[in-house]
């Protein structure tokens, strides 16, 4: 039975599809784990026995980098692992939620991933101003904003190649964001890449559930690593119940130079007296938006451990 390594390159919920990346072993192997203990993520190393003909069991996920994901009070889902930046898609329209915006940027900052924003469809004047006013805490922040039209105007998506050149990108975002259409952009072979990972699957009908790991192309370049971009299914909601009220605490960047300093050591940043947040916001200095974000986030998390507790 051989044993080589592996890219987790599509993940349809226990279902994977990996790439040898083995000198001496190549091509697509369906891949199962065993039981709950090898839960895999796209991007994962894996190492995996052959079964069968293009089929493997994962023996061991080799350590990752980073993990991206998002949880409620009963359960987790991987979005990404061993990933360098995510890529936020926003548009502006249909209206994006600066909800599952903020939460995006926490679960990146939590993971140590960098975050980047995309604000798809910029050539509707209409609707540009609002969706820029959305992002001004974002940019007071340093948080890099790309303005694109993804569709209409081609050097849009070329400006964006120095950024993904030679990295590892998740594109995360709602339905109807552009997503897809940026993915066809950036890999003019998509298209080719899903049918290939479904055909192998047999299982064209879970595409829309699927994370996939798509390669860059190299266009010419020396480095022998393009990039690539993991894509992940549009959500309506990201929840972050896994991290605790300190992780919360330092996700938030703009809180860092203040913490500790509140009078209370378990302040909430509501009405207690004596919160230096509250006060950064009273001056203009920090999003009230954002300090209702953690408030949210926070009660969260609570709700989720007295849940966690009850359920033991």
């Amino acid at each position: 039975m051989k044993s080589f390594k592996a890219l987790l390159v599509a993940s349809y919920g226990r279902h994977y599809l990996a790439r040898a990346i083995d000198d001496n072993q190549k091509g697509l192997y369906q891949v199962t784990s065993r039981g709950k203990q090898h839960l895999g993520a796209v991007g994962d190393i894996l190492e995996v026995s052959e079964t069968g003909p293009e089929q493997a069991v994962i023996e061991k996920i080799v350590e990752r980098k980073n993990l991206l994901y998002r949880s409620d009070a009963y359960k987790s889902k991987s979005i990404a692992s061993n990933v360098d930046q995510i890529l936020i898609m926003l548009a502006t329209e249909p209206g994006f939620s600066p909800d599952l915006l903020g939460r995006a940027v926490i679960a990146a900052e939590t993971a140590g991933i960098t975050p980047r924003i995309i604000l798809n469809k910029c050539d509707l004047p209409n609707k540009l101003p609002a969706a820029r006013k959305m992002l001004e805490p974002y940019i007071a922040m340093g948080y890099p904003v790309h303005e694109m039209s993804v569709k209409h105007d081609p050097s849009s998506v070329a400006s964006l190649l120095p950024h993904v050149q030679g990295k590892v990108s998740v594109l995360v975002g709602q339905s109807g964001m552009g997503k897809s259409t940026l993915l066809n952009a950036l890999i003019p072979n998509a298209a080719a890449q899903t049918q290939e990972h479904s055909k192998k699957l047999d299982s064209g009908k879970h595409t829309t559930t699927a994370c996939r790991y798509y390669d860059l192309p190299n266009n010419g370049s020396s480095e022998s690593f393009a990039g690539a971009l993991i894509d992940s299914p549009g959500f309506q909601e990201f929840g972050l119940a896994h991290l605790s009220e300190s992780e919360l605490q330092h996700a938030f960047v703009e809180f860092r130079p203040l913490l500790g300093q509140c009078k209370f050591h378990n302040c909430s940043h509501g009405d207690e007296p004596g919160c230096v947040v509250r006060s950064a916001v009273d001056a203009g200095e920090i999003s009230a938006q954002r300090v209702e974000l953690f408030r949210q986030l926070r009660h969260e998390s609570h709700n989720a451990d007295a849940i966690q507790s009850r359920l033991k």
